[in-house]
C-alpha cells in the first residue's frame, strides 16, 4: 500500500492533500491504471493512523476531479488518469522581476497551465523580506519554488517547509545541495562564452568586464579571469564603467542595462564602431537588446528552459540538480 499512498508526518501539507498528491503520483508513475483498486479507507486509516474524515474528504476531492468511483460494498477504483490536480498551488519566490525573470515566469506557467495554480512573490534582496515570506506561505501551498538569490546559510528557514516539495531556482548553493535545483553555472557560462566567442574576440586587445557586485554572481569573475589568463589575453575587472575611459579594439562585458545604454551612448560619441574597433557583450537576453544599436551580443541562460525544466520537475517529483543551458548570442555590437 505504500507504494501508492505515502503520508509524510513531518510536512506542513495537509494529510488530505498528501493523499490526493499520492494518488496522481501513482498515476503518473504508472503504478494505478485505470480501473485498478486503490487502498481502502479503512487501510489507511490504520496504516497511518488517519481519522476517517480526513480519508473520506480525499477521496470525495478524488471523485469529483472524475479520478476515483466508487463501488458500495467493493472499495475505489481508478475511473480516469487525464484529470489534473487543480488543487495543486505553487508557491514561488523571485529575487526580482525584469525581463528575463518576465520570460522564466511565463515558462513556469504555460508548462503547469491546467495542472496547478502559480502564485508569486519577490523579496527584492531583502532578507526580511525573504524570511517573513518563507514563514508565512507554511501549509498554505502544496509546493515551494525558491530563488534564494545572493542569501546563503538559509537552509535553516527552508527546512520548515515540506522536504519533498521544495525546489531550488537559478543559483546552486552549498547549504541547499540536497534539495532539487535547477541554475546556472555562472563560472563555465561565462568561461564557455568566451571559448565560442574566440575567433571574434581575437581582433581586440583588451578585455573589460564591469562587475559591480552585490547582487551579481562573483563566480562570473572567476570565469573570466581564468579565460584570459589561459589565453594570455590582457584583461580588466572593474566595478563602474565610469572608473575607465573605454578604448579602441577594447571589447567590454556588461551585466547591467543601464551601463549597457551609457556604452552605447560613449562608443557612438567617441564614433567607435561596434563590432569592429568596440565590442560590447550584455548578459541577459531580451528581444530590446535584438534591436539596440542594430544588435547587441549577449551571454544568457535560456529562461524559459529553465521554467519549462523546473515545472516538469514539480509534476514529476523529481529530486535532479540540472544546470540550465546558456549559450552566446552573436550579434552585430560584437
Amino acid at each position: 500500500m505504500k507504494k501508492v499512498i505515502r503520508i509524510n508526518e513531518k510536512s506542513a501539507q495537509p494529510k488530505y492533500l498528501q493523499i490526493i498528491e499520492s494518488v496522481f503520483r501513482s498515476i503518473e508513475n504508472g503504478s494505478l491504471k485505470k480501473g485498478d483498486k486503490v487502498p481502502s479507507i479503512n487501510q489507511i486509516c490504520s496504516c497511518y493512523n488517519l481519522s476517517r474524515d480526513t480519508v473520506l474528504f480525499a477521496f470525495g476531492k478524488l471523485k469529483s476531479k472524475g479520478v476515483l468511483r466508487s463501488q458500495p460494498g467493493k472499495g475505489y477504483y481508478i475511473a480516469a488518469v487525464e484529470a489534473h490536480r487543480d488543487d495543486e498551488k505553487v508557491f514561488v519566490l523571485f529575487d526580482e522581476l525584469n525581463a528575463f525573470k518576465e520570460d522564466l515566469y511565463n515558462s513556469i506557467v504555460n508548462t503547469l497551465k491546467g495542472r496547478a495554480v502559480v502564485e508569486l512573490y519577490f523579496h527584492h534582496f531583502n532578507f526580511r523580506v525573504y524570511k517573513k515570506l518563507l514563514f508565512d506561505c507554511i501549509g498554505n501551498y502544496t509546493s515551494y519554488v525558491i530563488m534564494p538569490a545572493t542569501f546563503d546559510n538559509t537552509s535553516t528557514l527552508i527546512t520548515k517547509l515540506p522536504r519533498d516539495r521544495v525546489y531550488i531556482l537559478d543559483r546552486l548553493k552549498p547549504d541547499l545541495k540536497s534539495y532539487p535545483v535547477v541554475y546556472q553555472d555562472f563560472d563555465n557560462d561565462f568561461f564557455d562564452a568566451l571559448q565560442a566567442g574566440a575567433p571574434l574576440l581575437k581582433k581586440y586587445r583588451k578585455l573589460v568586464f564591469v562587475h559591480p557586485g552585490g547582487k551579481e554572481p562573483d563566480e562570473r569573475v572567476l570565469g573570466f579571469v581564468r579565460y584570459c589568463k589561459m589565453n594570455d589575453i590582457v584583461h580588466l575587472v572593474i566595478k563602474s564603467v565610469d572608473e575607465v575611459r573605454p578604448g579602441l579594439f577594447e571589447a567590454w562585458f556588461l551585466t547591467s542595462d543601464r551601463d549597457l545604454v551609457q556604452l552605447v551612448k560613449i562608443a557612438k560619441e567617441y564614433n567607435y564602431k561596434l563590432g569592429k574597433s568596440f565590442g560590447i557583450v550584455s548578459f541577459n537576453d531580451t528581444m530590446l537588446k535584438e534591436v539596440v544599436a542594430e544588435g547587441i551580443t549577449t551571454i544568457s541562460s535560456d529562461f524559459k528552459e529553465m521554467g519549462k525544466t523546473l515545472a516538469n520537475m514539480l509534476m514529476n517529483y523529481s529530486n535532479k540538480q540540472v544546470r540550465n543551458p546558456s549559450r552566446l548570442i552573436i550579434r552585430k555590437s560584437l
